[in-house]
This record gives C-alpha cells, structure tokens and sequence, in this order.
C-alpha cells in the first residue's frame, strides 16, 4: 500500500505522549521519557527513525513519571521517581531529564537524593535503532532489516546500518559513561540533598557523514541552535497582548508551534515553508501548507509565499498515473528525503489532491495584496496560469464546469479533497458517492481562482484576460447555484457523484463555500441556519457530518468531527455574509476548546455535544501541532478584527466585531509593507500607528475580489 494513502490511519500514540518538533525532525515519547520500540515513538530525521529505543534505568528499575512539561515546542522537562525496593511509597531518588530535538537529540539527566543516606546508583540507558520509514513505523508494517554494525569506543557509541545501497547511523556521545554495544551506564554515589548530571546527544550519520552539529547543552544564558532560531522567528513577527489572557495564551502557543513548523527547501535556503504537522506529516503538503500559511498572512507573510515559490517548482509537467501527477497539477504531499521513494511508490511527490491546484491560485491572489515586489509575484503568474489551464483540461475532464476528482491507480487517495478517508464523502443515507466526485467547496476554490487571477490581470492591465476570467467565475457561480443547491433540504450537496446526482449528506464543506463568495445571497441565511443547527453545532464547533446523517460516527476521522481550521474557514465566511453572532460562536467556542489542551487545538476532536461532555474528547490519533489547527486562533482573532490589507491599493483595513469576553487587543510589530505597525482595539475601536508611507488605515471591510473586479471591469472595457 502506498505511503500517501491516508486509508491506515496511525495508532494510538499513547496516553501522556510527549512529542517534540523542530523543522523537519521531531521526537515521540511517553511521559517519563521513555521511547519503546513497541509504539509508534522515537526520533525522527528526514523520514527515518534514527531512534527507536532509548529506556533510561536507575538499579534496573524504570522511572514512574511525574511530570512532563514542553518548555518550547523543541524541548521538555520530565519529571520522575525511581521506585523503592523495600515496599516504602515515598522514593528519595528523583529523576529530572532535560530534552531538545534539533538535528538529533541532546539530553540532560539529572539524579537528585533527597534521602538521608548517600545513594549507590547504576543508571542506564538502552539504545535501540531501526532506522524505519515513517510510513513503516505509522502504518506498523517494518519490513526492512538493515545490516546493522555497533561500535563502542571512548564515550561514544557509533551504530551503523546498510541496506542495500542506503547508508545511515548515529552516533552518541556520552561523556563518562561505560558505553556497550547496546546500552551506556553510569555507576556512582549521590550524596544525601546531592545530585549527578550527565548530558548525553545523538545525531544522525548519513553516508558516513554527520549530519548536524552535536548538540551540547547551553550553559546559563546560553542559546542552543533551536533557540537562536526561535529568536529569530519571534523577532519578526507581531507581539499581542489581549485582555482575555486565556486566548493570549493560546494565540502565543500557535506562534511557538507555527515556528517550530517552519521548514527550509533543501534546494533553496532562504525559502521557509509550513510543515503540515506533526508526528506523521512534517513535510510540505500543497493543501495544508497553502491553508496554514494563508491564515498566517498577518504573522508572516513570508511564509506563504516560501510555500507558493516551492510548491511552483514541483509543478506538475507529464502525466503520470502511479503518482498522479499532470501538467500544472499542485502536488499534495512530498517528502525530502532520498530514501522516501519507499514510502512514496518510487516517486518523492504525490500528487493525488483535486484542491490544492485552485487553492494555490487563489493564496497567490491573498498574497500578491501584502506587498511584496511585483518582479517576485510576477515569477509566479506563468505557475497559475499553468494551474488554470490545469483546472480545464484534467481538473474537469467531463467539460461539464465543475472540477472533480477520480484516482489514476488503486494505490493513490480514493478520496482528493481535504476529508480524504476512504469513507469520508457519503449520502445522507450513508452509501459512498462513486467518483468522479465533484466536491462543493472544490468549486468555491476554482470560483476564487478564477476571481483573484482576474483581478491580478485588470491590474496588469490585461483586459481580455479579466474578461474570459471574470466570465468563467460569473458563470460557475450560476452552474453550482443550479446544481449543487436542494431547496426541499435548505443546504447545498457536499458533492455531485459519477452520475451528477447530489451527494445529499449534510456536512461543514458547504460552510468553507461561503469565504468564498460562490454562495447566492439569498441561500445564505439557510446555509447559516443549519450549520449553527443542534445536528452540525457540537457546543466546541461545527461538525463535519451532521448527528442525523447515516454515516455520523462523533469519533470517525471526518463523519463527525469538529476540525479547527474547517470552522476557522466557516467563521469567516459567515462573517462575509454578516452573521456576525454566529461567527463569534464559533470562535469563542474553539478557543475554549484549546484550555483544555494548553493553548493548543490539535487536528480533529471528536463531535460529541457540549451537553453530553464538559470537555472536548480528543480524537486518539489527531497531529498535535498541527499547521492548520495552530493557525486557526490566529485566524479566528484577525477575522473578528475584520483585519486585511491590500498593498497596491495603499490601504489596511479594520472594522473589528471581538465579543466584549475577548478584551481589549494591543498588537505591535506587525508586518506591512516592509514597516512595522502597532495596532490597538479598545471597546471595539480600532487605531493604528507607524503605517508606512503611501498607507492608510480603513475602518470597514476591505473590498472583496468580487467587488473589486465588478468594478474594475467595466471601467476596462470602455
């Protein structure tokens, strides 16, 4: 089975699991920080588990956790005690371990004796290294057996391992340890209220060369690598403050997760783009990485367009049916290592995804209004026009208007929208549509493509260009209001199957709809109505599958579930067509939802109703960071704010709605036209300062494409 299809999902992680990111590597483990090989944990560099094994021992007795805390996203603190053999409760042995993920990983043990006699300790640490896809370790199917040599020399352990021609290894360094083939272990005495430390690291060999620098732990005042680059990334992006320090709290963590999600293209540096999250998907994703980084427009500009630039140079140029690519097709997924060819069916990039090609029109369009250099967006206007063409020639093979979607081989995605799940596109009677499937929102994204590539045209001065887009807009606004609408049931299909029947299940896809625009105005107040429903509105969100659809399930992947980003993307939209109190619902219901997980919205939870449970129910396998759920509070706030701008128009706007619970807002460092504002909003009245020159501050809402381009256009043509 191929390693894109999403149809195995992960196991359990564990209860307590702690995981660790950054860039590209990340760290699994259990709350004492232990990593066993029978769960799916360990370290991970560029796909490979480098670390499967890493138990820590004091006299042959593990350590009972006590506490686990994430300090940054890249390191934690656990807290432990070693039990007692005499049958006492109270241990005087306790345990702390300081650990960062960067290249490798370092770590930093400390045994601390609170007893009152000195204490004999042996502690030990056993290494275990498989050095497995991460598709093997997700998908629990290791077939690999690598030849594997151990060598123990002077403080250090060295494992190396060759299969076939793919070399790799670590090496860990342990300064004072009696080192073996398989375990490094210390003997001394703790005095009574005495402690012994020991730092030890691991970092990763890649054809006999190491990759990274070993990572020694910073001294008082010391920055690690990680640090530094935090520092980086929290120097250039705004600093809030809010009233509500509960939504501050949780707007801070998706900073800190948003940073520790960025990664570099190997083949170009200075582009940084959003990993889609973590622990199966830290690598870029054409849809996830497009959502995350659109909604983090305010924060960092840059990001989005690192995603575009990098997602234009894996456009697709031939058809290829095993990974589904076509000319001018945005991929969905690509990993950046060598060895992925395992994973990926022989090929880096998979291209099984109907939506990421229009949404990639459509983010070039938000970020050609943040003011970048016309030359840099101008590189980028062949790549959508290659997307358009894209979107008519295989997009809709039938010619019928409407994209859809049908898997080129029976490895890829069966379903190509984002509830990609086997089972994730149903009736209202719970039979699977057939494909090709045209999805609802699908045709939102292509409404918007054509309508921000239309605007980008007029502006240029290209006026048949605008014209036959504008056309194709205006007429597949007209066609899915036709087809896609069931008066007898007051909501759009979530999709027309193979035959062109309405897939007539009630889902949140029809709420993303109404960002766009595509929606008819008249049909709006019923679209709200039933997405703020007691079948859709779960009390923490809008569910993906209404509670009285067949295929409801509150604990299925995408029949039920509340998603962050998918309400994110609702909220907004409802806010377009002025449902104001339902979209400050919404919001304030997620953000209330991440207290109960430290500021912090994982992926999915399930569906379950607000009355039923007091707190959201995670769902057992959600990514936690994840890119568009840790962009989902930023986005939420910003839309409230009603805060856009439009760089070439010479103008921010603001009109902000914030429920009174969310306090007053005071924003600084925030990225405009190569300035930096400062922006405040007391008792809803907005005031900016320091606007660059040629700027100037709006209250109201920005002029939507739509308008813009039915302004625009006549006074073209004439």
């Amino acid at each position: 089975m191929a390693g894109w299809n999403a149809d195995t999902a992960a196991g359990p992680l564990g209860v307590g699991t702690i995981t660790l990111v950054e860039g590209t590597s990340f760290c699994i483990s259990l709350p004492n920080g232990d990593i066993r090989p029978e769960y799916p944990h360990g370290v991970f560099f560029q796909d490979t588990r480098i670390l499967s094994g890493w138990s820590l021992t004091v006299n042959g007795q593990p350590l009972e956790p006590l506490a686990a805390e994430t300090k940054e996203p890249y390191r934690a603190l656990f807290a432990c005690r070693v039990a007692r053999l005499d049958g006492y409760a109270d241990s005087p042995l306790l345990v702390e371990r300081l650990r960062e993920v960067g290249a490798g990983i370092q770590e930093l043990i400390t045994v601390r004796n609170y007893g009152l006699d000195p204490a004999e300790c042996v502690v030990s640490v056993s290494i275990e290294s498989d050095f497995a896809d991460l598709f093997e370790v997700k998908e629990a199917r290791i077939r690999r057996r690598w030849d594997e040599t151990r060598e123990p020399k002077d403080g250090s352990l060295v494992i190396r391992a060759v299969w076939q021609d793919v070399r790799k290894g670590v090496v860990v360094k342990a300064p004072g340890a009696d080192v073996s083939a398989d375990a490094l272990t210390y003997r001394m005495v703790v005095a009574p209220q005495g402690q012994w430390t020991t730092a030890l690291s691991l970092v990763p060999l890649v054809d006999g060369i190491i990759l990274g620098e070993p990572l020694i732990h910073p001294g008082a005042g010391d920055l690690s690598a990680s640090d530094r680059r935090r520092e980086e990334w929290v120097a250039k992006i705004p600093v809030l403050q809010m009233g509500n320090r509960s939504i501050e709290r949780t707007l801070r963590r998706s900073y800190d997760d948003l940073g520790a999600l960025r990664i570099e293209d190997p083949n170009h540096p200075d582009r940084v783009v959003v990993a889609a999250g973590a622990p199966w998907f830290m690598t870029l994703f054409g849809r996830d990485s497009l959502w995350a980084s659109a909604m983090a427009l305010p924060v960092d500009p840059s990001l989005a367009l690192g995603t575009l630039q990098t997602l234009a140079d894996r456009q697709g140029s031939v058809v290829d049916p095993m990974n589904e690519e076509e000319p001018g097709k945005i991929l969905h997924e690509i990993r950046l290592d060598v060895s992925s060819g395992l994973s990926l069916g022989g090929r880096s990039a998979y291209y099984g995804s109907v939506d990421a090609t229009p949404l990639f029109v459509g983010v070039l369009g938000a970020v050609s209004r943040w003011g970048f250099a016309a030359d840099i967006i101008a590189a980028l206007l062949p790549h959508a026009d290659r997307a358009l063409d894209w979107i008519r020639d295989y997009g809709d093979k039938d010619g019928d208007g409407f994209v859809e979607y049908e898997r080129l081989n029976d490895q890829g995605l069966i379903n190509q929208g984002w509830k990609d799940s086997w089972d994730g596109i149903n009736f209202a009677d719970g039979r699977l549509a057939e494909p090709p499937i045209a999805l609802c929102e699908v045709q939102a994204y292509v409404y918007t493509a054509y309508m921000a590539r239309a605007w980008m045209a007029y502006d240029a001065g290209d006026v048949p260009l605008g014209n036959e887009l504008a056309g194709r807009a205006a007429h597949l606004k007209k066609q899915f209001n036709e087809q896609f609408w069931m008066p007898d049931r007051g909501y759009y299909a979530i999709a027309l199957d193979g035959k062109k029947r309405q897939v007539d299940a009630c889902a949140s896809n029809m709420g993303q709809c109404l960002w766009f625009g595509i929606v008819d105005d008249d049909k709006a107040p019923q679209v709200a109505e039933r997405l703020m429903s007691p079948e859709m509105f779960s009390g923490w969100g809008v569910r993906t599958l209404a509670s009285d659809m067949r295929a409801y399930n509150p604990a299925s992947y995408h029949n039920g579930s509340v998603w962050p980003h998918d309400n994110a993307i609702i909220a907004t939209g409802l806010l377009r067509y002025g449902f104001v109190a339902e979209a400050q619902r919404i919001s304030t219901a997620l953000l209330e939802a991440a207290e109960y997980s430290k500021g912090r919205l994982p992926e999915l939870f399930c569906g379950f109703s607000r009355d039923q449970f007091a707190a959201p129910v995670p769902y057992p396998t959600a990514c936690s960071p994840q890119a568009w759920a840790a962009t989902t509070p930023i986005h939420l706030v910003t839309s409230l704010m009603q805060y856009d701008v439009h760089v070439s128009r010479g103008g921010l706007w603001m009109d902000p709605i914030l429920p009174d619970s969310f306090g007053d807002v005071h924003i600084t460092n925030a990225p405009l036209a190569g300035g930096r504002i400062t922006i405040d909003v007391a008792n809803s009245v907005p005031s900016v300062q320091g606007l660059p020159k040629g700027m100037a501050f709006h209250r109201g809402h920005r002029p939507l494409l739509a308008e813009l381009v039915q302004q625009t256009k006549p006074g073209r043509k004439a």
